[in-house]
């Protein structure tokens, strides 16, 4: 049940998402970020750009992510570029834009969309791989997060859906999370009435599995600094 409504997931939106899309920005009234904190961009689909959520910029993961490692003593300037319907193809065709805005650190949340479709495996994979490269090259640390898909589509698509991600990791080394919905996707109280998208306390736990990833990689980005 969990992993059928993940189909959906993060299936919503156009299937051809903007290249250079105006990114949400979490408003810091609330945060004291200096000017020359780490920058981090979220390159994400419906999940990090917070889908039916009353306020995205502030209660979708990447914004809650960013007050959490604050008050760690870890802030860290945010552009959340979730798209709804993004694709792998979709971020690698971002990549330049998101280049052009001198992060330290990306985070990538995307592929599920190209699973959910039945996109060529061996093309996923290229499109991830050409993002972990292209911003290792351009000097950026790379947080990869996973996805795993619904039995449904087949056993031998999931399996192999599933080792694009722990391949890639694996290959860059790459901090990483396999399954970063574990623990919210399908269940109820943590997601909207669509069963799909999770509410603000869903993205909150998202945020605190992403933390564990992400805080020793921005520790060792802001020492770099």
């Amino acid at each position: 049940m969990t992993l059928v409504l993940l189909t959906a997931l993060v299936s919503c939106g156009d299937d051809e998402p903007p290249e250079a899309p105006v990114p949400e920005k979490a408003d810091h009234h609330d945060l004291d970020i200096p000017e020359d904190a780490p920058k981090l961009i979220v390159l994400g689909d419906s999940i990090a750009a917070g889908l039916h959520l009353d306020d995205p910029a502030n209660e979708a993961f990447p914004a809650v992510m960013q007050r959490t490692l604050a008050e760690r003593g870890l802030p860290f300037r945010l552009i959340n570029a979730g798209v709804s319907g993004d694709t792998s193809a979709g971020g690698l065709r971002r990549l330049p834009w998101m280049l052009s805005q001198n992060p330290d650190l990306l985070v990538v949340e995307l592929g599920a969309n190209d699973g959910l479709r039945g996109t060529s495996l061996d093309a996923v994979e290229e499109s991830l791989r050409g993002i972990v490269v292209g911003a290792r090259e351009a000097g950026v640390a790379v947080l990869l997060l996973g996805h795993r898909l619904p039995p449904n589509l087949g056993r031998d698509y999931t399996e192999r859906f599933a080792a694009v991600f722990d391949r890639i990791a694996k290959e860059f080394d790459l901090p990483y999370l396999p399954f970063f919905m574990q623990g919210v996707a399908g269940q109820p109280d943590l997601n909207f009435p669509d069963g799909i998208h999770p509410t603000a306390e869903g993205h909150r736990r998202l945020a605190d599995r992403v933390v564990a990833a992400l805080e020793p990689v921005l520790r060792q980005v802001s020492e770099l600094r």
